[in-house]
């Protein structure tokens, strides 16, 4: 384009619908992404993460309330289903999420994958897992998301334990990440180990259950406030409200390792 003022101006006029298109497009697509987001429900937000046929949405219809698509043929999952685990007195969200496959991963998938309290990486017994679980952990790496030690909280399920092989197959998977990730089998076919599932989860999750208590009356044991382990009193009282938090002094605390009624700071 040669140089000169009209052209100037012309260039200055591109410039300004670019950027403008620009903002519109970023705009667009951080409301979609957004709205492909499931806002947390419970104690704890899980989700549930695998390659295709490996058992997820059986799973997680099996220790939820949530119906997602369940079938013998890959690919049959093209959105997240939430559903709530019951565990002992709480209350916790597990989320089937499309096929972790090479190639065909959700462009929103890797945002809930970051906002998760807790992965569940499933792998498929029935067949050699560890290639399985090599393609799910590459696959994550490829979106800078790291799994294990400083990076996301992970439990490995293998499912299908009710298959020929697949009892060696576990042994193969449980020695291979000693160490360094949670493992555990189950058959959600056959109910098998989904009761020590919901267990490992929730010991994976690392919470804690604070209960409250009126003076002069029996602790409420319903509907426990839930912390991160390491979580201050003052953390408790803003999880209750932000103006009760704010006025806290201190607050008398009962439970094991405790002296019945012992004084505790806000800190």
């Amino acid at each position: 384009m040669p140089k000169h003022k009209g052209t100037d101006h012309l260039k200055a006029d591109l410039r300004r619908k670019i950027a403008k298109l620009t903002q519109v497009a970023e705009k667009k697509a951080a409301t979609q992404r957004a709205s492909m987001l499931i806002d947390k429900e419970g104690a704890a937000q899980v989700v549930v993460i695998g390659l295709p046929n490996g058992g997820k949405s059986h799973l997680v219809s099996t220790v939820t309330n949530a119906s997602p698509t369940v079938a013998e043929y890959p690919f049959t999952t093209h959105t997240a289903t939430p559903g709530m685990m019951a565990f002992e007195n709480i209350q916790i969200q597990l989320i089937d999420t499309p096929s972790l496959a090479e190639q065909s991963v959700e462009w929103w998938l890797p945002h809930m994958i970051r906002r998760a309290d807790v992965l569940v990486i499933v792998v498929d017994l029935g067949e050699a897992p560890l290639p399985q679980l090599e393609v799910v952990l590459a696959e994550l790496e490829n979106r800078k998301i790291a799994v294990g030690g400083s990076g996301a909280k992970a439990l490995i399920v293998g499912n299908k334990l009710d298959l020929a092989n697949a009892g060696e197959n576990y042994i193969a998977l449980k020695n291979k990440y000693r160490g360094q990730l949670p493992t555990i089998a189950v058959s959600a076919k056959e109910g098998i180990g989904l009761e020590e599932l919901k267990g490992e989860i929730y010991r994976v999750l690392d919470i804690i259950r604070v209960y409250t208590k009126t003076p002069g009356q029996k602790p409420d044991l319903t509907d426990p406030i839930i912390l991160e382990r390491g979580s201050t009193l003052a953390d408790a009282a803003a999880s209750v409200h932000k103006d009760f938090a704010a006025k806290l002094r201190y607050a008398r605390i009962w439970g094991s390792g405790k002296h019945d009624g012992i004084m505790a700071k806000r800190n």
